[in-house]
């Protein structure tokens, strides 16, 4: 009976359609247009604290391409979107001994803390300059590159404020972008143009290369000692010695729009992240690769060659913040734009041979480890922050 009814409904849905015109058929049959996925994983993941806790014993987004990674990566921890609501999220670092991250929100002006014991979230510098990348050096300070001011700054143990670098040559920076510490107490940083906008930090006063034509107006909304720069050097990465004396260690026909960079644990190499053409740029602009440097005893660098251009499965994971694990492999932001699935993190062999993925639902800026056994890797992607716990450590300080 249920088997006659069933035929019976399905005889006049039939019936139906064929009264139906062909045209208008056809119309209805037409596919609507394919929404981009908002998450990787399939069935589709709710990175939210809404969502359901992980049930895989290894989480399916950080993936193995090599099996040296299966000692790097943690079986049972799963990827924890920890906050969002950044516009542009940057510079993650992490202070040992306050036990928290701090990271720069970019746009937005300001710098977050994320604190480790109960998972609050609070606005730790308001304003930031503009604030881009974070570190905290081998004594505790935290260090900081200011796209607005266009400077780098150290925060001292007393609360004051110490600008390390503002001008090379007589000449104002352009926008200080990541730096990291030396155990010989120098400072190295990269110094690209990305700051000289209005999403970022500000343009050109009128006439510079980022406002040639001066229709843009820099000190809108700032304070009334902003709005006189023009940018005057070319791109450079840069070495600050303990006395002050700040010295150029790599130009732009070596490492063109240098971005994210780090140290090898033991000091003797230096990776610098090269990405593409910012405001103002008259070379074509890095091609989203990373170049790797012996550093002498007199702390020159030599030896250059490309480490990886980070070409995977045929798409572009270009790179922007790096770091080092204590065994030299590097794990490496990743900007792979609209192909979804590859944007999140890619880990390096010292050798530039990829051995694992993380995916991520977001294009990600920067990463750090911290925790306090310095081994969950922080990652600020787009508008949120991301963290994952490893099995290895990060070289330190974060």
């Amino acid at each position: 009976m249920q088997r006659r009814k069933l035929i019976c409904g399905a005889g006049a849905t039939l019936g139906t359609a064929m009264l139906v015109p062909q045209g208008v058929r056809a119309q209805a049959a037409k596919p609507s247009p394919v929404e981009p996925p908002s998450t990787i994983t399939q069935p589709p993941r709710d990175f939210s604290r809404r969502g359901a806790p992980t049930t895989y014993f290894t989480d399916p987004d950080v993936l193995t391409v090599d099996p040296a990674f299966d000692g790097l990566r943690q079986p049972n921890a799963p990827i924890q979107r920890l906050w969002t609501g950044a516009l542009w999220a940057e510079g993650p670092a992490w202070n040992s001994v306050g036990r928290f991250l701090v990271w720069s929100d970019i746009p937005n002006n300001r710098q977050l803390r994320w604190s480790e014991d109960d998972g609050h979230v609070s606005v730790f510098r308001l304003p930031s300059n503009n604030s881009n990348g974070n570190s905290f050096d081998f004594q505790g300070r935290q260090l900081s590159c200011e796209h607005l001011t266009r400077r780098v700054v150290r925060y001292e143990l007393d609360g004051s404020v110490t600008i390390l670098a503002s001008t090379f040559n007589g000449k104002r920076l352009n926008s200080p972008n990541d730096i990291v510490s030396h155990p010989d107490g120098s400072y190295w940083f990269t110094d690209p143009p990305y700051g000289a906008q209005l999403y970022e930090g500000t343009v050109d006063a009128a006439g510079g290369p980022a406002n040639k034509a001066g229709r843009l107006n820099p000190r809108l909304g700032q304070p009334p000692e902003i709005g006189t720069y023009k940018r005057e050097l070319p791109t450079a990465v840069y070495r600050l010695d303990k006395s002050g004396t700040l010295t150029q260690v790599a130009g732009e026909d070596i490492v063109p729009d240098p971005n994210g960079l780090c140290f090898s644990p033991d000091f003797k190499k230096l990776y610098i992240v090269s990405t593409g053409q910012g405001p103002g740029d008259t070379i074509p602009g890095g091609k989203g690769d990373m170049h790797v440097f012996d550093v002498g005893a007199d702390n020159k660098l030599s030896g250059g060659k490309l480490f990886s251009n980070f070409m995977i499965d045929g798409v572009k994971c270009g790179p922007d913040g790096v770091r080092a694990d204590v065994d030299g492999n590097l794990w490496c932001s990743s900007n792979a734009g609209r192909n979804v699935g590859y944007s999140g993190v890619t880990v390096w062999t010292p050798q530039g041979k990829l051995i694992g993925r993380i995916r991520l639902p977001e294009v990600c800026g920067n990463v750090c480890f911290g925790g306090p056994k310095r081994n969950r890797l922080f990652m600020a992607a787009s508008q949120s922050l991301y963290a994952v716990y490893t099995a290895t450590q990060g070289a330190a300080p974060a």
